[in-house]
């Protein structure tokens, strides 16, 4: 019999709702919570536009909301790890031919994607951050985007796709991606 894999190997949450980063400039993605799952996928995803250069600036949480927040790398917190390396998949118009290219760097909470090269081509980007990278005591993760003024319109929208879930539940009885344990809203 088939098995679904959305509540047994993954799940899916909102990062960014689909936006005109050119007009919004910055956009500020929802937080979601580290616990339950070994890691997440961070997918951006945006139409063709111009030469914007794209920065994602991961943070790291000690709650919810509020608390206490900052880069998710080691300069910021000696027990945390940063980002050394993202996936793209990137042409004029997307059609699932596309390889995967790996971009590596040097560790850090930023991951940008520099409009010369990418910028008027769609992209799929992935940024795959593991639980353990947070520093001690952090429990949520989210992104703020920012680009560089432009007068070119570029439609973007992030999810985030936990994996390696803890617990495999059906979808309906998935916890909140926000705030596990607390009922679903």
């Amino acid at each position: 019999m088939f098995q679904e894999a959305l509540g047994r190997l993954f799940d899916v949450g909102t990062c960014v709702v689909p936006v005109d980063i050119d007009t919004a400039e910055s956009a500020t993605g929802q937080r979601i919570s580290m616990s339950g799952h070994s890691g997440i996928a961070v997918v951006l995803h945006t139409l063709a536009g111009g030469a914007n250069t794209i920065t994602m600036d991961f943070q790291q949480h000690t709650a919810y909301t509020s608390g206490t927040s900052g880069d998710l790398d080691a300069t910021y917190d000696a027990t945390s790890s940063g980002i050394d390396h993202y996936y793209i998949k990137a042409e004029t118009a997307l059609d699932n031919d596309e390889a995967w290219v790996k971009v590596t760097q040097t560790a850090a909470s930023e991951v940008t994607v520099d409009g010369a090269t990418y910028g008027a081509m769609q992209k799929l980007v992935v940024v795959q951050i593991g639980a353990d990278q947070l520093g001690t005591g952090y429990t949520h993760l989210s992104v703020n985007l920012t680009i560089a003024t432009t007068s070119t319109s570029q439609l973007l929208t992030m999810l985030y796709i936990p994996y390696d879930l803890n617990v495999q539940r059906t979808p309906p009885n998935r916890p909140n991606l926000l705030r596990p344990g607390t009922a679903n809203a």
